[in-house]
């Protein structure tokens, strides 16, 4: 099947790598920016499935490419009005990985989010539960996020250890320990409880919610990404593996979100 698979992709190569620039070219000339959402969400999925299914290669080599596809699409918000851009780099799930597999992984995403930082370009936040990490990898990022701060407009959200029950849970719990800290009662702590609460203490905090979420790799699950957050959000779910994410494929995302009438329940 995976031999089929990339002889089919060998025949395609050439013609979409003539016929898609000039239809990339008509979808942006034809984009509605006064449309475009404020923050989109990425799921980068399918980084090992692509290393396998084009090379028979280990997952290092997906999550590399992987890793080096994440500045064209910051490029392309840039270019099209997004001004914050969250990205799934690690689940809590992904921690449980084989050993070799998950150091190696953990190394690409440290340099990744340092180089993101390093251009000057954006503001990089560090979002998850940092603490189940490893030492060396908190201080690296944690030394990224100070390079960035406040450098730029343009806000990229690196989910790291991300889960979003475990979000949830966190939330929750400051939002009883500041409570406690306040001398209010159980019962004051109970009633005190809200939306807007809650809202306050996610990693998002301060920061308005997806109005679109894109996956890639043909699952259609959110599989736990910002699960409070996207309430409201439109969803876009792309065949493509992360690494084969293309302009044109954004594109088709933004087109998508622009004609959805977005009622909010009303």
């Amino acid at each position: 099947m995976d031999l089929k698979r990339r002889v089919k992709q060998a025949v395609k190569r050439p013609i979409k790598a003539a016929v898609y620039p000039l239809y990339e070219r008509r979808l942006q000339r034809n984009l509605d920016l006064s449309q475009t959402p404020h923050h989109v969400g990425v799921i980068l999925d399918g980084n090992r499935r692509w290393a396998k299914v084009n090379f028979g290669a280990k997952a290092a080599h997906g999550h590399k490419q992987g890793a080096a596809k994440i500045i064209d699409l910051l490029d392309w918000c840039e270019e099209t009005g997004v001004s914050i851009i969250t990205l799934w780099l690690l689940s809590t799930d992904n921690l449980k990985r084989d050993p070799e597999e998950l150091e190696s992984l953990l190394q690409i995403i440290a340099e990744t989010v340092e180089s993101l930082a390093s251009t000057g370009r954006w503001e990089v936040n560090c979002l998850g539960a940092l603490d189940l990490l490893p030492e060396w990898m908190q201080l690296r990022l944690k030394s990224a996020e100070e390079k960035s701060h406040g450098i730029s407009p343009i806000v990229v959200n690196v989910a790291i250890g991300y889960g979003g029950r475990r979000e949830i849970i966190d939330a929750v719990r400051r939002h009883i320990d500041n409570g406690i800290e306040a001398g209010k009662s159980a019962a004051e702590i109970s009633e005190s409880v809200s939306i807007e609460a809650i809202g306050a203490h996610l990693y998002t905090r301060g920061l308005p919610d997806p109005e679109l979420v894109i996956r890639t790799s043909g699952e259609q699950r959110l599989g736990g990404f910002l699960l409070w957050q996207s309430a409201n959000s439109e969803f876009y779910f792309c065949e493509a593996y992360w690494p084969d994410f293309r302009k044109v494929d954004f594109l088709r995302a933004l087109r998508a979100y622009a004609i959805r009438h977005r009622r909010h329940g009303r």
